[in-house]
Formats: structure tokens, sequence, C-alpha cells
């Protein structure tokens, strides 16, 4: 079994790379000191188990996993409990609370170890990753486009469009897809700022400048860059709330 380390402490690192030392059967294939550097080793390296690591700098431990084509199994190892520690266990190899003891990393191992199928440990961490951290985590959106990873602040979102399985993300530089519903974007970012304004259309209201009537009881949200985004007769009705008018 080959073991991927990312964390952004040196100290973790070498308590985790310690603990291993009493498994032959696992090879550390490599170490990693944030979730960039991560997503590019996971790629390179295709490890079966990823001892990884929540709170880093440039992206989380979340964003890292979904930034993967295939995920292995993975091990969560964080200071902080406040991320639904049982529906972690649940549905990962394990979570780590740091600091753990050998004793308990040994228990994760032996899950590790006896779980002999990589395709359920990804359908579980995708259905992880299902329950709704995107959209949550520091006022971000992470996408990836062309192979490359793209981090796009809640502020630069002009507007949010469905598309069958997809939701275009629309900003400045033009739109990304995620693998999301409307719905799902509905309910994660922050409703003083984006608002459902039709069944296919979630808008920015800071990008708002103007409000048009256009057939029957549909307006149009005319926005800054130019674009226009049908407003229904409810979606009308929570922008003036929103807006208070």
């Amino acid at each position: 079994m080959k073991a991927l380390i990312i964390d952004d402490e040196p100290l973790a690192r070498a308590f985790v790379r310690e603990c291993l030392q009493a498994y032959p059967q696992v090879a550390i294939a490599g170490e990693c000191d944030n979730g960039f550097e991560g997503v590019k080793a996971v790629q390179q390296l295709q490890p079966d188990l990823l001892f990884l690591d929540i709170q880093m700098p440039k992206i989380n431990g979340f964003e890292l996993l979904e930034l993967l084509d295939q995920r292995p199994a993975v091990i969560f190892t964080t200071a902080f409990d406040e991320y639904a520690l049982q529906a972690f266990e649940a549905h990962a190899v394990d979570y780590l609370l740091k600091p753990f003891s050998p004793e308990r990393f040994a228990k994760a191992m032996e899950k590790a170890l006896d779980n002999n199928s990589r395709t359920q440990q990804q359908k579980s961490v995708a259905a992880l990753l299902d329950g709704g951290t995107d959209g949550g985590q520091a006022g971000r959106i992470v996408v990836k486009t062309g192979g490359k990873i793209r981090i796009i602040p809640w502020s630069d979102i002009h507007y949010l469009e469905a598309a069958d399985d997809y939701v275009k993300i629309h900003t400045a530089d033009g739109a990304h897809l995620k693998n999301k519903t409307l719905g799902h974007y509905e309910q994660t970012l922050p409703a003083a700022q984006f608002v459902r304004v039709h069944r296919s259309f979630v808008a920015n209201v800071q990008e708002i400048t103007r409000i048009e009537p256009y057939e029957k009881d549909s307006h149009l949200a005319l926005l800054k860059s130019g674009k226009r985004v049908p407003v229904s007769r409810s979606g009308y009705a929570k922008l003036k709330e929103v807006l208070g008018i």
C-alpha cells in the first residue's frame, strides 16, 4: 500500500511518518505541505491512502479531494473538531483529531488495512463531499479548468446558471463549470448577497445595476458587466426583500 502525507505542519508529518514505521506493508510515497502540491502528488504517485490535514494554506483538504479525478482512501488528520466528526468517521476511513496517540493511529490503520476495496472508499469520500462542503469554506469556490486550479472568491461571481447536471459560475473572465446543483449554491452562498432570481439563475445582488420590466410579471436584472439575467415573479419578490425596496 502506498501512502501520501499532506499536512502543512512538519511535526505532524513527522509523527505520521514515525507511526508508519510499524507497518512494513505501507510505503510512504511522498509528503506535501500544501493542497496545491498535494493534488499534483496524488495525480503523479497514485497513492492508495492519504493522511490528509483539513486546514491548510491555499486550498483545504476538502477542496483538494474535490479536484481529484480518482480519490484514494483517506484518513483525516486535523486539530479541529468542528467538521462533523461523526459524519467523517462514517464516510472516510477515519478521522484523527490532533494530537492523537500511536494507539489511536493504530486503530485507524487497522481500518485502512482491512479495507481492500478502493472503489468503496472513493464512493464514501464522494458521499462526504456531496454533503455540502463546497462553497462553505472561507468565502470561495475552487474549480479546475484545463488542468489548472482556480480559486474564485464569492465577490468575483456575477451570477450562477443551471446547465444540465452542472452549474456555470460566471465571472469577469468567463464561465466555470461545477458538478453541483443550483440548489446547493442557493443553500451555501450568503443569502444577503446571492438570490435565486429564477429557477435557472442565482444572481449576485452587488452586481445588479437595474431591474427592468419584461414579459407579463417577469423582469430582467441588468448587471455591471452588461449581462441580463431573467427574474421570475417569485425571484423579484426575493430581490425586493433583500434590497429593501
